[in-house]
């Protein structure tokens, strides 16, 4: 079982991200103002990345009802652009003289934010249009009206649109603004409609999933359990799985020693609330060896109400909630931890959640669980999440991101690809890898994370089909829409970094922990139980939404090695140490080349018990779909993980 949750349904054509307008630093790159399809000409500003690629000729179903309701984000673009991406790749580079000279939120606005003279004007033009405005932050509007209405203020026509076997109106052209609010407006999200179905407003959430649960037997450590009359792989036996590893073993996995995450707090971003998270949390840390919470350690800021609960499956995100917390505080037991939950998985509420963290410096390290693949990735949607990242870096804030649970995504999707936010050059993108922590704890090895799965024949002779298919690996890759940024030239081979052909571009991830499910970390959850009833359980979990927590969780150890000193901005810092002690090295073939390495998983057919039977299968490691682990930086762990000095190397 593994998790990394995609952060919408993606039927969305906002959200049909379009492969084609590079990001260059995190900047959008917006086009001249030209004439559109309807005619509109002259005195505009576009918004590249507003019509979806999906809104063709072939699928075009002719002009949408000028009644048609329309909702959309305009996002504001502030006082100074360029100076705040600037800003916030001096205060992030230790090469900088600027380097951690970090502003208060109150500081950012005042000389990035949008202006009152700005919000008034966009609200003017918007009102002027026949729009409503129905809610204005300090980085966005929300306005509301009919097509009509939405076309005159954007200078565009909307046409329906056939996609997936349903219609949705979407733009015909580039969208635009009058051209002397462009230094005021970022961008427009919501000209289309195709992930906007019917909400649920509600501030019930359902009860938690039914109960999943891993059978044994088990290894304590790995390799301290091995069945000898199971088949032989790779030259010799296969031990179990572990039954889950617990912070002890992660702390000397990566370094922790004596340091705690005393004095620094973690945030963490999901959609919707585990409505028994801190009783879990609590019950978890005191079976398995994790420091109890004090009063206040453990907080949530949560939205008035939930939307898309059904679309989004709400539950499912309690077990992602429940894996964060347990997994920072597991690495971290002294930090405190806020979780900011979005009301739903759709991005305008994720990016409501960000927000509060930036606008409030609840944190200075966010960790991250969800994602989607690049190519539903528009670069409008793209400029208002860096301009977040970028205010949080001025502001020493970290941001870390799981790189994906499906390899390239060529088995998930057809294509070779990257996900997204975590392909943003404003982000730490967090790989995985299968994890061997030994007898005492001691840290043997570590594969890339990618798994092939062969079942146990009838007769129990072989594994059939050996070594079988791919059965989920770490998210890694070349980015097609984000440039190449400062801190990887040097460090990233030209083979990697241009891929795709032409320059070089931003490569996924940069650092990596333990993500393999079948080398994943034991979890504690009240789920329900078969006869119906919550009850409090545990199994164990992987995916790269394990690696992010722990990452974030190390994080918080370095920055309490800092003197509490924000490390913000990582990946300039992460990049630095490439190539020292700070880090292991992980390769596919720790052990020596052509020295392939496996584990046996015993599981419940039906995933509670063993009424239906158990299925045994055999679990190679470090086969990542195309992509390798290899000495150096490679793009499944890049740059590697946590070593024994790499919380060491904070220290001033």
């Amino acid at each position: 079982m593994r998790s990394s949750r995609t952060r919408s349904p993606r039927a969305r054509a906002g959200l049909a991200w379009a492969a084609t307008l590079p990001l260059v630093a995190g900047a959008l790159a917006l086009g001249a103002p030209a004439a559109d399809a309807a005619g509109h000409d002259g005195g505009r500003h576009a918004l590249p990345g507003t019509k979806p690629l999906w809104a063709t000729r072939q699928a075009d179903r002719g002009a949408t009802s000028a009644s048609a309701a329309v909702t959309a984000r305009v996002y504001l673009a502030g006082r100074d652009a360029k100076g705040l991406a600037d800003r916030a790749r001096a205060v992030s580079d230790p090469h900088s003289a600027a380097y951690g000279k970090y502003l208060s939120p109150a500081q950012v606005r005042a000389r990035f934010g949008a202006t009152h003279d700005q919000i008034a004007k966009v609200t003017g033009w918007l009102k002027k249009s026949g729009l409503t405005v129905t809610g204005t932050t300090n980085r966005y509007l929300t306005v509301t009206g009919d097509a009509a209405a939405a076309e005159r203020a954007f200078a565009v026509d909307l046409h329906n649109y056939r996609k997936s076997g349903h219609t949705y109106h979407a733009p015909s052209a580039t969208a635009s603004a009058p051209a002397d609010l462009a230094d005021a407006v970022l961008t427009v999200t919501g000209l289309d409609n195709a992930p906007r179905l019917a909400k649920h407003h509600s501030s019930e959430l359902p009860p938690p999933e039914g109960v999943f649960r891993n059978s044994g037997p088990f290894s304590s450590y790995y390799g301290s359990r091995t069945d000898k009359k199971l088949p032989s792989a790779y030259g010799g036996k296969a031990p179990y799985a572990i039954k889950g590893y617990t912070g002890k073993q992660l702390r000397a996995a990566y370094g922790a020693k004596k340091w705690t995450g005393k004095h620094v707090t973690v945030a963490i971003t999901d959609a919707y609330a585990s409505p028994t998270i801190a009783k879990d949390a609590d019950t978890y840390a005191a079976r398995n060896g994790d420091p109890r919470y004090r009063r206040g350690q453990l907080s949530q800021v949560l939205p008035e109400d939930y939307t898309h609960i059904e679309e989004c499956g709400a539950a499912g995100w309690y077990g992602e909630e429940t894996l964060d917390v347990e997994a920072v505080h597991a690495v971290a037991p002294d930090s405190d931890i806020v979780y900011v939950g979005g009301a739903s998985c759709m991005d305008d509420d994720l990016l409501d959640s960000l927000g509060k963290i930036v606008d409030g410096h609840l944190a200075d390290i966010v960790s991250n669980s969800w994602g989607d693949i690049e190519a539903n990735e528009t670069p409008d949607v793209a400029a208002a999440y860096d301009q977040l990242f970028q205010q949080g870096a001025v502001q020493g804030i970290g941001f870390y991101f799981s790189s994906g649970d499906n390899g390239d995504e060529v088995d998930n999707t057809g294509t070779k690809q990257v996900d997204t936010p975590a392909n943003s050059a404003w982000v730490t993108a967090v790989g995985g890898t299968s994890l061997a922590v030994g007898k005492h704890d001691a840290y043997q090895w570590e594969t890339g994370w990618g798994t092939r799965k062969a079942v146990l024949s009838k007769d129990g002779n072989d594994w059939t089909g050996f070594p079988g298919t791919f059965n989920g690996g770490a998210g890694g890759g070349t980015s097609k829409t984000v440039a190449q940024p400062f801190y990887q030239r040097g460090v990233v081979p030209d083979g990697l970094a241009q891929a795709n052909g032409g320059g070089a571009m931003r490569t996924v991830p940069d650092i990596a922990a333990v993500a393999d499910p079948n080398t994943g970390f034991l979890v504690g959850q009240t789920q329900t139980l078969p006869d119906g009833k919550l009850g409090y359980d545990e199994y164990r979990i992987g995916g790269t939404s394990l690696a992010a927590p722990v990452i974030a969780g190390v994080q918080a150890l370095a920055q309490q090695a800092r003197h509490g000193v924000a490390i913000g901005f990582a990946n300039p810092g992460i990049y630095q140490r490439y190539g020292t002690a700070a880090y292991h090295d992980v390769t596919d073939h720790p052990l020596g080349a052509g020295r392939d390495l496996a584990v046996v998983r015993v599981d419940y057919v039906n995933g509670t018990d063993a009424s239906k039977g158990t299925t045994t299968s055999l679990r190679s490691l470090g086969k990542d779909s195309s992509l390798r682990a290899v000495v150096g930086y490679d793009d499944v762990t890049g740059v590697g993980t946590p070593g024994a000095g790499y919380v060491s190397s904070y220290r001033p």
